[in-house]
């Protein structure tokens, strides 16, 4: 097992977060976009990342995320447009989809669910 690529892989993974302003924007999205910046083939970083953690490479990812889309919708007023923007979507439908996807629930539904239990 290289842990090496996958030490390097989660410091990459976590050097994008937190986003801090709606200027702010993800530049590695996908397994290859994390391979190219390690210089290793994406099956090499794909096997190494599994073997590791026992989940895929993607979804590390999709779940870091998904994190931060929870913190951006809670401790930001921005627009889910401008939140779907710095999280790497160029189109706000496809943010909406990817979020109910891994939640549950569309990110305004969650935005509103946040909101009422601080209120509680």
């Amino acid at each position: 097992m290289d842990t090496n690529i996958v030490a390097l892989f989660q410091e990459l993974l976590e050097q994008q977060f937190p986003i801090k302003c709606t200027s702010d924007q993800l530049r590695l999205r996908r397994a290859g976009d994390y391979a190219s910046r390690l210089s290793v083939h994406v099956n090499q970083l794909n096997f190494a990342i599994r073997e590791a953690t026992g989940r895929s490479t993607s979804a590390h990812i999709k779940a870091r995320i998904i994190d931060e889309a929870r913190t951006l919708l809670k401790n930001t007023d921005w627009r889910i447009i401008d939140i779907a923007r710095c999280l790497g979507f160029e189109y706000p439908n496809h943010f909406n989809t990817f979020f109910r996807k891994h939640t549950g629930v569309t990110p305004l539904s969650a935005r509103r669910e946040i909101t009422q239990s601080a209120d509680s």
